[in-house]
């Protein structure tokens, strides 16, 4: 699991400077993540290494993701994020 330090540097990174992109990945780091299994959380580490504009066509469903553990976690992040509630 996360330890406290690695939670606030994933949520610092999780600001990626496109406003867009912040309102997605904010709010599942802020009610998710922590409750992630590891695996989970090492992915979504691994999720914040990606561009921004590639992190933004796979939120938003321009294209797929070709890693299919990294597509999970982007769709886990879209069913999750308010903007996309019902």
């Amino acid at each position: 699991m996360l330890t406290e330090i690695e939670y606030k540097k994933l949520a610092w990174h999780s600001r990626r400077g496109m406003r867009e992109l912040d309102l997605l990945l904010l709010p599942f780091v802020e009610r998710m993540l922590p409750q992630l299994p590891e695996g989970l959380q090492r992915l979504y580490q691994r999720l914040l290494e990606e561009e921004d504009q590639d992190l933004f066509s796979w939120l938003v469903q321009r294209e797929p993701v070709n890693d299919v553990d990294m597509q999970r976690l982007v769709d886990l992040i879209r069913v999750r994020n308010d903007v996309f509630a019902n």
